[in-house]
């Protein structure tokens, strides 16, 4: 099993969803875990890690405001003295055909799924850098790879962090810093939940697996490219997708 004791872990988006599996999974492996997400949204899941003998904090974030991005990464080197691994989360969809889509949607899906993420990597690299180790994993997705009608800004932001990743991974492998994507395909979460059975049906016969993915399906690969075993990869996507896109 992947030991993570001793880690300093942050996850944005952390209230729900892939966030939430990701951050019980990290505190499971033994890190500490930062659960940052609006308001007090991540409260539920810090509980549900510490109900299960984990070390949890929440943090309140908007990872569009690069001071409270600030903040609370200072924060977080303020009250435990390092940070080890940022997990980028965070996202939303503003889904519409290119001819219709208002530039508000496109701005607040860019400034969500990838701005932010360069807000918190930017925050995080510092002490990294001090300490001369890190791990960056960023959550993109298969839309990101293969594009999806409708959903020309959420494909943007996704495609943006894989390239975003590689170059900064060639930024900072010297200092023992890998930067790595996770891209996940149609995951079973609350909005797929939402979705009609035969709807979910015709998914699922895209998928070669046969299934969607679960939210641990995707926890699991994010914590091994956190983890020491993975020490030697860097610039990579890792596609959780059931073979959907290969």
């Amino acid at each position: 099993m992947l030991d993570l004791s001793g880690k300093v872990a942050i996850v944005t988006g952390a209230s729900r969803g892939i966030g939430q599996a990701v951050a019980v999974l990290l505190a499971s492996r033994g890190a500490l875990v930062v659960a940052a997400a609006r308001g007090d949204h991540a409260e539920a899941t810090v509980a549900a890690i510490q109900d299960a003998g984990g070390r949890a904090d929440a943090a309140a974030l908007d990872v569009t405001d690069t001071g409270s991005v600030e903040a609370m990464v200072g924060g977080v080197v303020e009250r435990h003295g390092r940070i080890d691994i940022l997990v980028n989360n965070a996202g939303i969809a503003r889904d519409q055909l290119l001819l219709r889509m208002k530039r508000e949607d496109w701005d607040q899906v860019i400034a969500t799924n990838l701005t932010a993420a360069f807000a918190c990597a930017q925050a995080v690299i510092k002490p990294m850098i001090k300490q001369r180790a890190g791990r960056i994993v960023s959550i993109s997705s298969v839309v990101g790879q293969a594009g999806n009608a409708g959903q020309t800004n959420y494909a943007a932001s996704k495609a943006g962090l894989i390239g975003f990743s590689k170059a900064l991974a060639r930024e900072v492998a010297s200092r023992n810093i890998t930067v790595n994507v996770v891209a996940p395909g149609l995951i079973d979460t609350d909005m797929t939940r939402g979705i009609a059975d035969k709807a979910q049906g015709g998914w699922a016969g895209q998928i070669p697996i046969g299934r969607l993915g679960s939210t641990e399906d995707v926890a699991a690969a994010v914590c091994f490219l956190a983890s020491d075993e993975a020490s030697y990869i860097t610039g990579q996507v890792l596609a959780v997708n059931g073979g959907m896109y290969m």
